[in-house]
């Protein structure tokens, strides 16, 4: 399984028991849909590797308690720490409507109702507080905040992203 095909769920973040189980910070907002998975790729030496999982449990939150199999000591745990796991792009629910992925909305073209189409969106930047759709438009890069008053439609059909942005934004780069 190669890195791309794949989403980041969340990382290993400590030991829970003496019997090598771990709890995995779940990087989502819902999870209690990753409760009763049968196997992660867990990215260890920069491959992914499968872990078939024996039990899950939820666990304060943003947690998940989890027995690997052949994971049964500390010291086994203790290889797997920090590890980041991730589940194929496949796993995730599909979205509808204006909600997205943000992997999902890369090469998209992106259009404003005033200006018409501006550009590709080439990535998303979301180190900073508000995540930016990263676009290019010849060889210039135009960073359009992704706020949901902007996002007027996520049209999947002709790969194009619809916002209504306010006057001035994308022409002080152009």
């Amino acid at each position: 399984m190669r890195k791309d095909d794949c989403f980041y769920l969340g990382k290993i973040a400590k030991k829970f028991s003496f019997k090598g189980e771990v709890l995995i910070y779940l990087d989502t907002d819902e999870p209690e849909l990753y409760e009763n998975m049968e196997s992660v790729f867990v990215e260890f030496n920069k491959n992914l590797v499968p872990f078939f999982i024996e039990h899950s449990s939820l666990h304060k939150n943003d947690f998940l308690k989890v027995k690997f199999e052949d994971v049964d000591t500390e010291a086994d745990a203790d290889e797997i720490m920090g590890c980041e796991i991730y589940l194929p792009i496949s796993m995730l629910p599909k979205l509808e409507g204006n909600k997205f992925y943000f992997h999902e909305v890369i090469g998209f073209e992106i259009e404003d109702q005033r200006l018409g189409v501006f550009g590709k969106i080439v990535s998303i930047n979301d180190s900073a507080a508000q995540p930016l759709f990263e676009v290019i438009n010849g060889n210039v890069e135009i960073l359009i905040p992704m706020i949901d008053q902007f996002l007027v439609k996520i049209d999947r059909e002709n790969k194009k992203v619809v916002m209504n942005l306010p006057e001035g934004l994308v022409e002080m780069y152009l």
